[in-house]
């Protein structure tokens, strides 16, 4: 793997709009420093409309400055996790956080013991049009805030936060994984960002050496990983119990505006149609000449495609896929490459995976570790439909209004990711191209709709277990995910290293997050159908959705963009479309 300074230019982001150098953060840093009296001076003031205008003002102008120096930081850090320069300027920069974060926790005690008289008043005042999202919250909200002096108190505990660094550092830096053999006995360096390349090789050898040896490293490390988790999920319940939730659930739930039939829903319809997955699983085998088809056979690339193709061909590729979006959209995905948003390769202690990070008013930021097979085009395509989310949310909606709701992330990605499978099958000239294809298409699905909702399932296992009182080791961590494996892949043959996948899962640390991976696909392969089916009036559905930013509640926007998550239409539809695909996909066994 190259070094950072090996890579062109080119082929890495360009940070300056959000800071010139180092030494602007540092400067930009001095400047926050200097909002904090402003800010004190609020204090015990935010009990009528006009002092309440100017703190909103004044949180964003602090925002307008903080959050590009915030994202300058971060994105910087990624690119060498190990650089120790990195490393004290994200310490700087949290402790500066962690301060403003105690000193002005006063604001939302204040804004929350506001009379539900003056907080109708404000919604309804077109000089706070921009925030009348903020104040329905509030109101919301208001049954669980605590006391000014508890808020101060818990204010300052975000170091409960470093759970989530601790798996990253050990995951991401500190962990080494021994080279793996395939079937010639030819060695091979194993990493967590070319394990999806093994795993899909035709190689079962290789495979089954790569899930071993993965899994098989965090097993050996297990008692820190799970003692490092647990405290995590310890955190959650404790504060969800104190803020008077009834469970960690309730309160993500609530906090992001879900209704829990919606959670429960994905979790039935999932279970009702497991038969989906395994009817895919039966296919794979019988494609594969296989008997006794096992886990490390799951993302196996059957059929034939290109082997390789460079960054300027994904993207032209992506282009060409998302034209029924319109050209705008294209014109996009070529800025994007064009203005350097798009860290593009991996390198030494780059940071793993793929992710799209932005703030108002500057460009969206692509981090992925492009290998040049198909999926890392399709990893692409989904990190560019989060950029052009934010990118149309930002330029639709005002500053408050702008970012998106959690719920709603995990939906254009997979739109742009369904809209490429669909290209690319219609341009497929071969049986094997086809079959290549939608094994791709049932892989993702088995990734983000089944496994996802495992995920889901996992966690609210655990926290339900510590909510009871019920002891949490390491031991039971390991029995309840592989129990939920057998349940979810059926009559698979598991490896006993299965056990310990859910130490490198990292979306943990971001508790009751994944559900929404799958509730994500569910709605874009809802968004796709119509907009290759009906035209234009989809597409105008589509971007309504795309310019909503947090206009509306999340179940409020989706249902104005004609996708709703309360009807078991959307869901049926969605498993529906997957067994026509399976049935096309039988077809080609013959």
């Amino acid at each position: 793997m190259k070094k950072r300074s090996q890579i062109k230019e080119k082929y890495k982001w360009d940070l300056s709009p959000l800071c010139e150098s180092d030494e602007m953060f540092y400067q930009k840093l001095e400047l926050l420093k200097t909002y904090l009296p402003k800010f004190k001076s609020f204090e015990g003031k935010l009990n009528n409309k006009k002092d309440i205008l100017k703190y909103l003002k004044l949180e964003k102008e602090f925002d307008m400055i903080a959050n590009p120096v915030a994202l300058y930081c971060h994105l910087k850090g990624d690119e060498i996790l190990s650089e120790e320069s990195r490393n004290i300027m994200e310490q700087k920069l949290d402790h500066l956080f962690n301060e403003f974060t105690i000193e002005t926790s006063f604001a939302s005690t204040e804004l929350h013991e506001l009379s539900d008289d003056l907080l109708d008043d404000i919604i309804s005042d077109k000089d706070f049009a921009e925030y009348n999202r903020v104040f329905e919250q509030i109101k919301k909200g208001k049954r669980h805030m605590l006391s000014k002096a508890e808020e101060k108190l818990l204010s300052g505990m975000n170091f409960l936060s470093g759970y989530s660094s601790n798996m990253r550092m050990l995951s991401d830096v500190d962990l080494k994984f021994d080279k793996i053999l395939d079937s010639k006995g030819k060695s091979h360096e194993l990493t967590q960002s070319n394990y999806s390349i093994y795993m899909a090789s035709k190689d079962r050898v290789l495979r089954k050496n790569s899930i071993c040896g993965l899994n098989g490293t965090f097993g050996k490390f297990i008692n820190t990983f799970a003692n490092n988790y647990i405290n995590e999920v310890k955190a959650n319940c404790y504060f969800a119990k104190i803020r008077n939730y009834n469970s960690a659930l309730q309160r993500a739930l609530e906090d992001e505006e879900i209704d829990k039939d919606v959670y429960y829903k994905l979790i039935e319809k999932v279970h009702a149609n497991l038969k989906v997955l395994f009817k895919f699983f039966r296919i794979k085998a019988k494609l594969m000449g296989l008997k006794d088809f096992s886990i490390y056979d799951h993302m196996a690339d059957i059929g034939k495609s290109k082997q390789k193709f460079t960054y300027d061909q994904a993207i032209q590729i992506i282009k060409e896929a998302l034209s029924p979006l319109g050209k705008e959209y294209q014109q996009l995905i070529e800025k994007a490459k064009d203005n350097r948003w798009i860290d593009v390769y991996p390198n030494i202690d780059k940071r793993s995976g793929a992710y799209q990070s932005s703030v108002y008013g500057y460009p969206p930021y692509v981090l992925t570790n492009f290998e040049g097979d198909l999926n890392s085009i399709f990893t692409l395509a989904h990190e560019l439909g989060h950029a052009m989310h934010s990118y149309y949310s930002d330029k639709t909606q005002c500053y408050a209004k702008s970012e998106y709701p959690i719920f709603l992330a995990e939906i254009a990605s997979t739109t742009n990711e369904m809209l490429l499978f669909n290209y690319l099958l219609k341009n497929s000239a071969t049986k094997q191209e086809k079959i290549y294809l939608y094994n791709k298409l049932f892989t993702e699905v088995k990734g983000t709709i089944y496994r996802q909702t495992m995920f889901a399932e996992f966690e609210e296992i655990v926290h339900e277990l510590q909510e009871k009182g019920e002891a949490v080791t390491k031991d039971r961590l390991c029995r309840e995910y592989l129990n939920l494996n057998k349940k979810y892949f059926g009559k698979v043959k598991l490896i006993d290293e299965i056990k310990y996948e859910w130490a490198r899962i990292p979306h943990f640390f971001t508790a009751f997050y994944v559900y929404k991976y799958a509730t994500g696909l569910i709605c874009a392969i809802s968004f796709t159908n119509k907009i290759l089916n009906d035209g234009e009036n989809a597409v105008e559905d589509y971007f309504k959705f795309l310019t909503a930013g947090d206009s509306n509640p999340p179940l409020e926007t989706l249902k104005k963009a004609n996708c709703d998550l309360n009807k078991d239409e959307t869901f049926d539809s969605c498993f529906e479309y997957l067994n026509i695909m399976l049935n096309e996909l039988k077809k080609l066994c013959k």
